[in-house]
């Protein structure tokens, strides 16, 4: 978490959705209606593996859309944190996938069932 987190309302708010919830995704579009082909993939891998996650569009907020790069220091989207942890982007999350570290990270996390 960075210094700013409690002077930014953005990142406050991103602080919040991912303390909430065990598996976020924030993406371009909705998991059920991706809007970038990057997005797509990773919430594919995401629903291939049976995880559930909850979607954000950051296509509805600018400040958002924003304020996840800066809050992460990553600077494309989609960004996936679990259990309140950055993962990383569509690449990471596909070679993680493939290696078979994804599956592994996400059921030591409890996020996934052996």
């Amino acid at each position: 978490m960075t210094d700013t987190t409690a002077a930014n309302p953005v990142h406050e708010w991103i602080a919040s959705a991912v303390a909430e919830h065990p598996v976020v995704l924030f993406m371009k579009g909705e998991p059920e209606q991706p809007r970038c082909g990057f997005s797509a993939v990773t919430v594919q891998i995401l629903d291939h593996l049976g995880v559930e996650f909850v979607g954000v569009d950051v296509l509805q907020n600018d400040q958002l859309r924003e304020g996840i790069k800066t809050f992460s220091d990553w600077p494309t989207i989609p960004q996936l944190y679990v259990k309140g942890e950055f993962v990383g982007g569509c690449d990471i999350v596909r070679e993680m996938f493939q290696s078979g570290e994804l599956k592994t990270v996400l059921q030591e996390q409890g996020v996934l069932e052996a």
